[in-house]
């Protein structure tokens, strides 16, 4: 959505939602601090984000970094800070990119009005970009424009479909035990090759677990781990789950994740992260229209029928449309070319009644008001519109930005 409801939280959202936690954010900060032990009148918790994306994605067998490479003409990351975000208790997000892509990833956090980034130079193995995240959120730092969280939030950028809950599931276990992470079962059995090539030993599945992210540790457990590990550690190692047991004591916590947390890793990962952008892009519907007409405007007529006729998530809230750029049709076009630039496909959508006009978007839906008295056939327009709606948002078609459709 271009704008989150009026006295909200939640930062400009720079495209496509990928969240069904809207609202939640004053319920997710109480339980937080709940769940932390801080009272009324005291500091809630301070949680922080880092995220390593350094990485070359030698195994997707592309010339851009994975991280980078563009879902419905938006890189990955894009999607992953948006996801981070939207959780209005995580203060600082540090991204650790390498210096050659300093700039590229600069250009994202302003194309796509990211805020409470904060960048830092990558190393040259994951845990040496994480360790670097970790630094630039340290107190010792000289003219840091960042604080020391009590918490820090460790995730991978090629991971877009966090939930706020899981995050607060980790934060939350991370306070108590010193570390968390999300879990989730093993698909396929671990089997131990010997030199020869042949079957050495195979692991119990049921008893064994794949490690996901995020994880979550108290800032000074994973910040101490860090400095302790060896260069093989920094150099070879991937879990950080493992450091902290090893360096501090530190058992972690094992949350169980959702399906969604997985790793865009090959190029077909990359296929079926776009599906699942359609498809959570598919159950929201933004009306857009003035607030100050009754329930038989036009616009909550649609809404109504959208809710009825298609699996949607309709969300809750309005906004005031904008109308000097809406005054004629000739204009959807010029307003169309403008929204692209953050990711949103603007439609005209004109149901074929006189004094009618539906112009709509992708996200948003922009409603002029209008009078008729022929109910049948208003219901048979609003149920062809509903029906070119949903396909526009499923399907995503750039070739139609700024068009003219009638219902």
């Amino acid at each position: 959505m271009e704008a989150a409801p009026p006295g909200s939280s939640r930062p400009t959202e720079p495209g496509p939602c990928l969240s069904g936690q809207r609202g939640a954010d004053h319920a997710a900060s109480a339980s937080l601090q709940s769940a932390a032990g801080t009272e009324p009148g005291r500091h809630p918790l301070a949680v922080a984000a880092v995220l390593p994306a350094g990485g070359c994605g030698e195994r997707m067998g592309v010339p851009t970094p994975k991280q980078f490479c563009p879902i419905l003409e938006r890189p990955l990351i894009s999607y992953t800070l948006q996801a981070l975000e939207r959780v209005c208790w995580i203060k600082d997000i540090v991204v650790a990119v390498t210096g050659e892509n300093m700039e590229v990833m600069k250009s994202i956090i302003q194309k796509y009005q990211h805020k409470r980034i904060s960048l830092v130079e990558a190393g040259v193995t994951r845990h040496r970009s994480i360790f670097n995240g970790l630094k630039a959120l340290a107190e010792d730092q000289i003219n840091s424009k960042l604080s020391k969280p009590e918490v820090v939030i460790i995730h991978d950028a090629v991971r877009p479909f966090v939930e706020e809950d899981v995050l607060l599931k980790v934060v939350t276990a991370a306070k108590e035990h010193g570390a968390a992470g999300a879990i989730r079962p093993l698909v396929s059995t671990v089997i131990s090759p010997s030199a020869d090539g042949c079957l050495d030993y195979s692991l119990e599945r049921a008893r064994h677990r794949a490690s996901e992210m995020p994880q979550a540790f108290l800032f000074d457990v994973i910040y101490e781990a860090y400095q302790q590990c060896s260069d093989y550690d920094l150099e070879f190692g991937t879990e950080c789950l493992q450091l902290a047991l090893k360096y501090c004591c530190t058992k972690a916590k094992l949350v169980e994740g959702s399906p969604d947390l997985w790793k865009v890793t090959y190029k077909r990962d990359l296929y079926a992260a776009e599906s699942i952008i359609k498809e959570r892009i598919s159950q929201e519907i933004c009306v857009v229209m003035d607030t100050k007409e009754d329930n038989k405007h036009i616009g909550h007529l649609l809404e109504e029928v959208l809710k009825s006729e298609l699996n949607v998530h309709f969300l809750d809230f309005k906004l005031v449309p904008p109308s000097q750029k809406m005054e004629n049709l000739m204009k959807i076009r010029e307003f169309a070319k403008e929204v692209k630039e953050r990711n949103i496909l603007l439609y005209g959508l004109l149901i074929s009644y006189p004094q009618c006009l539906l112009p709509s978007t992708l996200e948003k839906l922009v409603i002029s008001p209008w009078t008729s008295n022929d109910d049948q056939k208003l219901q048979e327009s609003l149920r062809q519109g509903a029906i070119i709606i949903a396909s526009l948002i499923k399907e995503r078609n750039s070739g139609l930005i700024g068009q003219l459709l009638i219902a």
